[in-house]
């Protein structure tokens, strides 16, 4: 077995030690410069998502083309992770809705450590360390302001991802090399032997796991509203056309039939989507929404339109709306290896009509080349958490016409972190 790279000398490297200390590519910064002036001055960059994104994308270039190899492993190691631990803490003693009271106007930390009941030291360490990341702003000696970043934790949907991930995904996700040394580096395929079964001591599943935890599951939902807040969804024209593909061809042959069934689609943000873009949707259409039990239990009388019928179903079991128009899945076959993929699929394509029914998969299309960060880090997840995956072209291809008897109509993937829309109909 060859010597642990942390055991070699300096001298044995296979790449002279000076590297660490350089920019990583100082060439290329001329260039980026260039290319963030033109881009920075030529467009409504509030209006233009994609050319915003365009433009924060080069400067993440820039930073990487200064920084040397030290500093981005002191960030790796140390600055980024003990940033979302702060982050966490702060949102659990209401650091940031306290900064943000009166207009987020400036405040010492001696009067946020009073009205936190927080000591003066370790509040005073932990500001320091987010004013140097860049997530609040210090205006004077001990006393700080939130930026709009610091001013968003305030929000549900934007904080709830940091004590979900710190409790639940954190050391699980930091035991993934002990699972994949232990399993001979191949890929998890299963859900009760994954990192995270290993980090948490459990033989549940993620969603077992939160179901028996109840402030998670409340957090989770959350959490979800926030991964979609701001971006295009699958309703947007720019995505997916789904007023030709199917509200359009919706054939109102009796008083129950569905125009759009959502499967595992937690507590109806899709089908509160789907209302806004098309109030005009054909009324005599059935709206469904279907979850587990609990989470439909836990949707609030007035949460959803009233047009939106609430199901409590496993998507396992036999599926009980018949010849729908659409059955929509978001982010659900991600969280499941292509065995219980094929399971599920296979529940709606019993009940799919033919040349009528559609199937709409709304999930990641993982480029060959150019991935985004949003896909890949989510497929990362996916591996530790479910022994899943995000997919290819190719693996969806593999899957919904190799495995479920279905034939694809066509993929939509407007890229830039946006989730694909996969339309099938039964071969």
């Amino acid at each position: 077995m060859p010597a642990s790279p942390f055991l070699q000398r300096d001298e044995g490297a296979p790449v002279d030690i000076s590297i660490a200390s350089l920019p990583c590519d100082a060439g290329s910064v001329p260039g980026l410069l260039n290319d963030i002036s033109s881009l920075g001055s030529k467009r409504d960059l509030s209006a233009d998502r994609n050319a915003r994104l365009d433009l924060l994308e080069k400067a993440r270039y820039l930073v990487r083309a200064l920084e040397t190899p030290r500093e981005t492993m002191l960030k790796h190691v140390g600055a980024q992770p003990l940033a979302f631990i702060c982050i966490a803490l702060g949102i659990d003693v209401g650091l940031f809705d306290l900064m943000a009271k009166n207009d987020g106007s400036a405040k010492t930390v001696q009067e946020l450590a009073s009205q936190l009941e927080f000591d003066l030291d370790p509040l005073r360490r932990i500001l320091r360390h987010l004013v140097a990341m860049g997530y609040i702003i210090q205006t004077d000696v001990d006393e700080f302001k939130p930026n709009n970043f610091s001013k968003a934790l305030t929000i549900p949907l934007v904080n709830a991802g940091y004590p979900f991930y710190r409790s639940v995904c954190l050391v699980p996700m930091l035991r993934l090399d002990q699972w994949m040394k232990k399993n001979d580096y191949k890929a998890p395929s299963r859900p009760r032997d994954s990192a995270f079964t290993l980090g948490n001591q459990t033989d549940m599943t993620l969603f077992e796991y939160v179901a028996a935890k109840p402030p998670f599951g409340a957090i989770f939902n959350n959490h979800m509203g926030g991964y979609r807040l701001g971006r295009p969804s699958w309703v947007d024209p720019a995505v997916y056309p789904a007023r030709a593909n199917l509200i359009d061809g919706f054939v109102p042959s009796s008083p129950s039939a569905a125009l759009l069934v959502d499967v595992g689609g937690s507590v109806g943000h899709d089908l509160e989507l789907f209302l806004r873009a098309f109030p005009d949707a054909p009324p005599a259409g059935r709206l469904v929404l279907q979850d587990r039990p609990a989470v439909v239990a836990a949707i609030p009388a007035d949460g959803l339109d009233g047009r939106v019928e609430r199901m409590a179903h496993d998507f396992f079991a036999e599926q009980p709306v018949r010849g729908a128009r659409a059955y929509y899945l978001h982010s659900v076959l991600h969280d499941w290896p292509d065995d219980r993929c094929v399971e599920i699929v296979g529940r709606i394509v019993e009940v799919m009509e033919p040349g009528y029914s559609r199937l709409v998969v709304n999930e990641h299309v993982i480029p060959p080349v150019g991935a985004s960060w949003e896909a890949t880090f989510a497929d990362i997840y996916m591996m530790g958490l479910f022994g899943s995956r995000e997919r290819t072209e190719g693996d969806w291809r593999e899957l919904l016409e190799g495995r479920c008897g279905l034939k694809i109509r066509g993929i939509w993937n407007p890229g830039n972190g946006v989730e694909g829309v996969i339309e099938c109909e039964v071969a």
